[in-house]
């Protein structure tokens, strides 16, 4: 295989569809993510970003359900519970953090400490991939090694987000559904969460972002999805996104 050619599916989800109450929110999403790529989920506010994250991780709530099916690594996810599809190393980065607030930043790290993961379709006796470690996350958010002893509520909302991935990579997993990271943030931050995911990347992890900073999008996406209504209005690279004008008009006000 090429350098340049796509890797294998890790991720996909075929006629996804999801409810809150009575209210239908997802229309029948198809879409897949390969490894060592990043894609976008694009689209207003209400577009159904936010929910295709859920449904694919199984966090909709008490009120939501789903419909359609999920795979991931050749698992069948459609009726999984989130902390099946996270022991299988499919973490999710949620938009309001949920940090502990009365844990400090290490014990918020070892909350979603799992064991070291082998690589999709290694040998039994292949050596596991690379394990997240307190140390190796400090090194790629040097924010939060200034303060590892810090209680969660003594930071800011920016820190509060780098430590929400953080604890997910302690994790070890394969993909990350991440939820808005560039809102809310300081420009500082939005840098550094932009480099994160660069990083990541080069280490092997793929990522699905819900984002509407177009900016932002095009600095770490390699494609773009983009929703209207619960509905993919549009999916390519992320040149073919800047490229098509009529798109980035109707569906991103751009």
């Amino acid at each position: 295989m090429s350098p340049d050619a796509p890797g294998p599916v890790l991720l996909e989800a075929r006629g996804l569809r999801a409810w809150y109450g009575a209210a239908q929110i997802l229309h029948g999403i198809d879409l897949d993510v390969r490894a060592g790529e990043v894609v976008a989920l694009m689209g207003r506010n209400g577009a159904g970003k936010s929910t295709t994250l859920k449904a694919l991780i199984g966090l909709l709530g008490p009120r939501g359900r789903r419909r359609g099916a999920v795979r991931f690594l050749g698992h069948d996810l459609s009726d999984a519970e989130p902390h099946e599809a996270a022991r299988l190393g499919l973490g999710y980065v949620p938009e309001d953090r949920r940090i502990f607030t009365d844990l400090s930043v290490l014990e918020n790290l070892e909350v979603g400490r799992q064991p070291a993961r082998r690589r999709p379709g290694d040998a039994a006796d292949a050596a596991p991939a690379p394990a997240w470690t307190p140390e190796r996350l400090f090194a790629l958010f040097p924010n939060l090694g200034e303060m590892p002893r810090r209680p969660g509520g003594r930071m800011s909302g920016g820190e509060q987000k780098m430590l929400t991935v953080a604890r997910t990579l302690m994790g070890n997993p394969w993909v990350v559904l991440l939820d808005e990271p560039s809102e809310g943030v300081a420009p500082v931050i939005v840098e550094q969460m932009a480099g994160m995911i660069l990083a990541l990347k080069a280490q092997g992890v793929s990522i699905l972002l819900s984002e509407q900073n177009t900016h932002f999008a095009a600095l770490v996406a390699d494609r773009a999805c983009v929703l209207e209504k619960g509905e993919v209005r549009f999916r390519g690279s992320m040149a073919e996104l800047a490229a098509n004008a009529e798109v980035r008009r109707q569906f991103l006000d751009l």
